[in-house]
């Protein structure tokens, strides 16, 4: 477990006796999970996640049930009519990894207004009523910079790989690596492409712009993109530059390998796909009548450096992600946590 994490579990320690006491009793509680995307690694992990945590939260009579529904596409308007769809369906509570920020409002008010708990996490939404289970993306984005310019002092060029368009992630950490910059001015962003935290987007992307551009020392991302850039560079016969990466097997693997051969440097960072669990507990807690909850929770996202990256790189299954899974214990510290 990582040192940021370290809190959060000796909490849990404390609060694990509280955690299977009821308020109000959750057992005939349903929970529906409205997701806007599944086609990238950190996707499947967090779903995986979410089903191993709510399975057995079901089979022990946490909850009632607690169903998964992904939209077919990444279109805004139909995930909001599966926001209405799961209102009639009777759930009373909706976990929601959002595809946009705002334009989900109108079906997260009508929801709230209907006395359904409504949690975002991930891709979260604006709406008041709603919780947010909030990962400091922006942060994360100039923490980017700061250790580019750890590895790279002199500066140069950047290349950015932006996310999914449209999203809060996306808007929350191109303006994180914006304000990295800003603050480390020895670099300039020369070149943005668009990799929807896809290994093999990211590398079409990339390969597509690197023709046109001058030479790069650095690239600045998301998450899932980090082995797609170095594939694209060493096909185009590009000096390979320090690629920020984004806590992925494949990309951990790549950068353990550049380490081997000449002490390759860089630094790996995203929320764990685990935090879908986080956010369910907290659906869970509001509906079992807890009433210290705050509509905003705060949770680190997991960094691993140079010198700890491998010891974590045999516990991530091949094509996977970096990982945390919360249980109930966790979020009831966690709340703790935020309430202080």
């Amino acid at each position: 477990m990582k040192p940021h994490m370290q809190k959060v579990a000796l909490c849990a320690i404390a609060a694990t006796a509280i955690a299977g006491s009821a308020l109000a009793g959750t057992g005939d509680k349903k929970i529906a999970f409205s997701n806007n995307y599944a086609g990238n690694s950190w996707r499947q992990a967090m779903l995986k996640s979410y089903d191993i945590v709510t399975q057995k939260a079901v089979q022990d009579k946490i909850v009632g049930a607690a169903d998964v529904f992904t939209t077919a596409d990444k279109e805004v308007p139909t995930q909001a009519a599966q926001i209405q769809n799961l209102i009639l369906q009777g759930y009373n509570a909706i976990v929601i990894d959002a595809g946009s920020p705002d334009a989900l409002n109108g079906a997260v008010k009508q929801a709230c207004d209907a006395g359904v708990v409504v949690v975002s996490f991930d891709g979260i939404v604006t709406e008041p009523c709603a919780w947010r289970v909030v990962v400091d993306f922006k942060a994360m984005g100039q923490e980017e910079v700061a250790q580019m310019a750890k590895f790279q002092p002199q500066g140069g060029n950047l290349l950015e790989i932006r996310g999914l368009a449209g999203t809060s992630i996306d808007d929350a950490i191109h303006a994180g690596i914006l304000e990295g910059v800003k603050a480390h001015p020895q670099f300039k962003i020369v070149g943005s492409v668009t990799g929807d935290w896809d290994q093999t987007t990211a590398q079409k992307a990339v390969a597509t712009v690197l023709p046109s551009l001058p030479p790069i020392v650095g690239v600045v991302d998301q998450g899932g993109d980090g082995y797609g850039a170095a594939q694209a560079f060493a096909a185009a016969g590009k000096p390979r530059p320090t690629i920020i990466m984004g806590n992925r097997q494949d990309e951990l693997e790549w950068w353990k390998q550049q380490k081997a051969k000449d002490g390759y440097k860089t630094w790996s960072a995203s929320i764990a796909p685990g935090v879908s669990t986080l956010a369910f507990w907290v659906a869970q807690q509001v509906l079992d009548g807890n009433t210290k909850i705050p509509h905003d929770l705060l949770v680190p996202y997991l960094a691993f450096t140079q010198d700890d990256f491998e010891a974590e790189l045999p516990k991530i299954p091949t094509g996977g992600v970096a990982s945390h899974e919360y249980s109930q214990a966790d979020a009831i510290a966690a709340i703790k946590a935020n309430t202080k």
